[in-house]
């Protein structure tokens, strides 16, 4: 069975939105790394995942948020992740990502998180 991600990408000046959509799993991790990668080679490490419409996470979806935080925080950014629904919230927060990520109700909280001071991981 093929399943369906997307990522559809905007800016609010120099903050990038992510916008997930579908199952993020071990088929498409990759699409969602890829996406993240191009950002952080283009210099834009101040970055939000919208999960509004992200239904399902798998471990590998999970990693793919782990294996970048650290070098987008050391080059002076941060992702910020809101609009989780309620059954992907709760995998998060059983693996302690809220500990490790600020997990905000909207985009806008979200752009606010920006303004204070940095996470460390």
């Amino acid at each position: 069975m093929a399943t369906s991600f997307t990522v559809q990408r905007s800016t609010s000046g120099d903050i990038t939105i992510l916008a997930l959509n579908g199952f993020l799993d071990a088929h498409t991790a990759p699409e969602f790394e890829k996406v993240i990668q191009e950002e952080f080679d283009a210099g834009r490490v101040r970055l939000i995942a919208e999960c509004g419409e992200l239904t399902y996470i798998s471990s590998a979806g999970l990693g793919v948020f782990m294996s970048f935080i650290e070098d987008i925080r050391a080059a002076g950014g941060d992702l910020k992740i809101c609009n989780l629904t309620p059954k992907v919230a709760q995998v998060f927060e059983i693996l302690g990502f809220n500990s490790i990520f600020d997990m905000v109700p909207t985009v806008a909280d979200a752009e606010t998180c920006f303004a204070g001071p940095a996470r460390e991981v």
